[in-house]
């Protein structure tokens, strides 16, 4: 198995640099790897919708985030790899605990990456969604 071509320090170097969003929504990287991501939502009252729940952008959001670390994962720091789908299926209502995202790659080409992340909430095996997404990756810069 190949090691992940950046590290939890220099992905949070980068996202606290260029996506101060990540920072703002309190997003905690638990584990990068060769095509697999882990992070977490520390749950809290920003994070809540009428109802009571998590919200979707809020959950949307880390699904996104834990993409990004899948991708950098194996292709390294390009900050300008982005998002060009993402589809989420919300399965069911989060408990009032920290979220959990567990990103996987699913087909890495030389200009687009695709994966999914699934859901959950911490301590719980059943997911509250489910997301797949597309990531655009540029063209090498030539020397």
């Amino acid at each position: 198995m190949s090691e992940p071509k950046i590290t939890i320090e220099t992905f949070n170097a980068l996202a606290a640099d260029k996506l101060p969003f990540a920072a703002l929504m309190g997003f905690q990287v638990e584990e990068i790897g060769y095509g697999n991501a882990r992070m977490r939502l520390p749950v809290d009252e920003q994070h809540l919708r009428p109802g009571g729940t998590v919200a979707g952008p809020a959950l949307m959001g880390l699904a996104d985030a834990t993409m990004y670390a899948v991708v950098l994962g194996m292709i390294g720091p390009v900050e300008l790899a982005v998002t060009t789908n993402l589809t989420c299926n919300f399965l069911r209502r989060p408990s009032m605990v920290d979220i959990v995202a567990e990103g996987r790659i699913l087909k890495l080409g030389k200009r687009l990456a695709v994966g999914e992340v699934s859901l959950f909430s911490d301590g719980d095996p059943e997911p509250v969604a489910h997301v797949t997404a597309t990531y655009s990756i540029p063209p090498k810069a030539v020397d």
